[in-house]
């Protein structure tokens, strides 16, 4: 793979989103949730699953998340906006981000 496109990719996936609904998904229907650089696309996140994480991809969808509204000691503030997005695998795959290796580091 062209070294370019694989540091690219790596800018795509910026993490796992975990929550309650996350994990029933997961169980359920091999739908795992990610947040993703905004500017990405659904080609660029499943090229970027299946290569990082060595899995088939079977269908990305993607939401727009509205950043909230927030108030502190009577100030107005607003979270940043985000993109997630659910990954489906192929049958038999399945990710395990308990045992993943991370590169590099020292």
């Amino acid at each position: 793979m062209n070294p370019i496109r694989e540091e690219s990719l790596l800018k795509v996936l910026l993490s796992p989103h975990v929550s309650e609904k996350a994990t029933v998904t997961a169980d359920k229907h091999r739908q795992f949730v990610f947040e993703v650089a905004k500017e990405a696309t659904k080609a660029m996140i499943k090229s970027a699953v299946e290569h990082l994480l060595k899995v088939e991809v079977d269908a990305v969808r993607v939401l727009n998340m509205k950043g909230k509204t927030r108030r502190f000691k009577g100030i107005k503030g607003q979270l940043k906006s985000w993109k997630k997005a659910y990954v489906t695998l192929k049958d038999g795959q399945d990710i395990d981000f308990t045992s993943i290796n991370v590169e590099g580091g020292k």
